[in-house]
């Protein structure tokens, strides 16, 4: 998993807004979604045991095992564009995905 500066930028930004400078991004993919399956953003500080760190400077994405499995290889990304501004997942393993990009098919 690969996470991109124009994402690590974001997530240090809603860091500082919430006053949680130790917070992380965490991505998991769930079922569900048009396409099969959807992936899952929040934030928060808790690692588990079961869980993956990705570093980008001092920001930090973090995936489940379960989750890894299906977005590895992947890029995290931040689009700012004429759609709005929301994280997209590269997914190298999606073999399609849904017209906005928040779920896919293997």
């Amino acid at each position: 998993m690969i996470l991109s500066d124009s994402a690590a930028r974001r997530i240090r930004k809603i860091a500082d807004k919430e006053g949680a400078a130790a917070a992380r991004l965490r991505l998991s993919v769930s079922g569900g979604g048009c396409s099969g399956f959807q992936y899952n953003f929040e934030m928060g500080s808790e690692v588990n045991d079961d869980d993956h760190v990705f570093r980008n400077g001092d920001v930090e994405l973090v995936v489940d095992d379960v989750s890894l499995d299906l977005v590895a290889g992947a890029t995290l990304n931040f689009v700012d564009d004429l759609m709005g501004q929301y994280f997209r997942v590269d997914n190298p393993n999606a073999s399609s995905s849904c017209g906005c990009g928040t779920s896919f098919a293997i």
